[in-house]
């Protein structure tokens, strides 16, 4: 099991969050970490149950919390806060970020969908005096 990490970090900037652990710093997008979120309704850790999360490139963190010492729970700023990323799911995120990432970009292809966020398309139809 994963040590609980030694400094965390939200990189507003860089959109990242910044995971210390031991002597190696991880800079984790915000966007995986959203779209891995561990919460029932995205089933992040759970690869056969995961629902592909589309239109999440913008997101960012609104809070972080820690959860006993145990994990912390991430709130964004689409509403979603239901995830308790524990360490061990956190370090795994971190080190092997590269293949969630290419994961993540396999299922958007697979559903036609993509990371950016869907905008409604309004008319504006002048009034006519």
């Amino acid at each position: 099991m994963a040590k609980a990490p030694t400094k965390i970090s939200y990189r507003k900037l860089d959109n990242a969050l910044e995971v210390k652990w031991e002597d190696k710093v991880y800079s984790l997008p915000i966007e995986l970490l959203r779209v891995h979120s561990p919460s029932a309704d995205v089933g992040g850790r759970h690869g056969s149950k995961r629902k592909p999360q589309s239109g999440k490139k913008d997101v960012r963190i609104k809070d972080i919390n820690q959860t006993g010492n145990y994990g912390i729970r991430l709130n964004f700023d689409d509403g979603h806060d239901t995830g308790i990323f524990v360490w061990e799911y956190l370090y795994d995120l971190a080190k092997n970020q590269d293949k969630y990432w290419r994961q993540y970009l396999k299922e958007l292809e697979d559903k036609n969908e993509s990371r950016l966020p869907k905008l409604e398309v309004k008319h504006w139809n002048p009034q006519k005096p």
